[in-house]
Order: structure tokens, then C-alpha cells, then sequence
């Protein structure tokens, strides 16, 4: 049996449960806080992010390594991604660009947009001149056909459902814009199609409830 450790509140954790729950996994989770500094959590993911994952087999941590293990050890689930080797590598670039060249330069905004915080004024700038380009880029490779790699949900749509929307709703938090929008990338429609999923229903139902009780607890 695999335990998912992490919070329902982290995109990442979020795209690797949607990713159990599409191929029907059988899993259970675990609330594990990020950056936790308790040996258990570093033997298991040594920088103290989440998600991690416990497996028989032993613990794996960085939520693409977790799904290419996923969609490896359990062949006979539906598959997330082509068989065909060339379009394979097609859908992991999509995730690198959503991952890599998106999410994680947009992040640097979120300690203002989503938790209160103040982020620098050179870091504002930095982002606003990488992000656009980066976008730019990932529009040429995603298809939106009506999934990100094509006709078929994969993987990369595990990665694109958790991550467009923070992306958009940062830079228009910040910036008064959303530079995902601006650059011609109509990410709701996209994100209301995955949306209505009933694994992506269920992800989104317990994001809300950990938010809800992470609320709670401030107040």
C-alpha cells in the first residue's frame, strides 16, 4: 500500500493524488507539514518538501519522479501517458514547462498573493520580465485539444490542473493582471474541463476542507 505524505493544501501533493486516484491506486495519506525538519520526514524526503510517498519498497520524494513511478509500477491502470515513446516525451515536456518555467517562477509571488506576505519589489520585476517569455514558450507546446498534450487526459494535465490557476490568480493578485490571460493562455475553461472530473472534484473538495481548517485554526 502507498501513503502520500503532505498537505492537501500544495499543488504538487495535489498532482500526484489526482494522478493515484485517475490510475485507481489504492493509497492512504498522511499530513506531513513541508519543511519539516523531523528525521523521519529527511530520511524520507531529505530536503523536507512534500509530497513524498511511502511504498513497500521504500520512500520517494519530488512529485514527477512519484508519477513516473506510478505510471512504471502499475502498467495495468489506465495510463497517463502514450505508449509511443516520442509523444511520451512530448507530455513530460509539458510538465517541465508547467512545473519548471511557470509554476516555480510564479511562486516567488505567492508569499503576497495567497499568505499575507510582502515580496520584493526587484523580485516583482525579475518575475515580470521571466514569466511572459516563459509563457510565450509553453503556448507553443500546449494544445489544449481540449487537454494540455492533446485529445487524451495525461499526466501533464495532473500537473496543469494544479498549477495554471496559481499562476493566473498570483500574477493578477500582484500585478493587477493575469499574465497567463494576457499572453493568450485561456486557462479556466481548461481548468473548469479537468475540473468537472470526479477525481479532480475529489482533490478540490479536500483542498477546501484543509483550507477551511487551516482558516479555523488562525482565527
Amino acid at each position: 500500500m502507498i501513503t502520500l505524505c503532505g498537505i492537501p493544501l500544495s499543488n504538487y501533493y495535489n498532482k500526484v493524488k489526482l494522478a493515484l486516484l485517475e490510475k485507481g491506486i489504492p493509497f492512504t495519506e498522511e499530513y506531513v507539514k513541508t519543511h519539516s525538519h523531523a528525521e523521519d520526514v529527511l530520511s524520507a524526503s531529505p530536503l523536507g518538501k512534500v509530497p513524498f510517498i511511502k511504498t513497500p519498497q521504500g520512500a520517494l520524494c519530488e512529485s514527477q519522479v512519484i508519477v513516473d513511478y506510478l505510471e512504471a509500477a502499475y502498467p495495468d491502470t489506465p495510463r497517463l501517458i502514450p505508449a509511443d515513446p516520442y509523444q511520451a516525451a512530448k507530455v513530460r515536456e509539458l510538465i517541465v514547462y508547467v512545473d519548471l518555467h511557470l509554476e516555480l517562477v510564479a511562486r516567488e509571488l505567492y508569499a503576497e498573493a495567497f499568505f499575507g506576505g510582502k515580496v520584493s519589489d526587484g523580485t516583482k520585476q525579475r518575475v515580470a520580465r521571466v514569466l511572459p517569455e516563459n509563457i510565450k514558450a509553453f503556448k507553443r507546446l500546449a494544445k489544449f485539444g481540449p487537454y494540455l498534450a492533446g485529445d487524451s487526459f495525461t499526466m501533464a494535465d495532473c500537473a496543469g490542473w494544479v498549477s495554471l490557476p496559481l499562476v493566473g490568480m498570483a500574477t493578477k493578485i500582484v500585478y493587477g493582471e493575469d499574465l497567463l490571460a494576457a499572453d493568450g493562455v485561456d486557462w479556466k475553461p481548461y481548468a473548469k474541463l479537468i475540473g468537472e472530473r470526479p477525481h479532480a472534484q475529489t482533490v478540490a473538495a479536500d483542498r477546501k476542507a484543509d483550507q477551511e481548517r487551516s482558516f479555523a485554526a488562525k482565527s
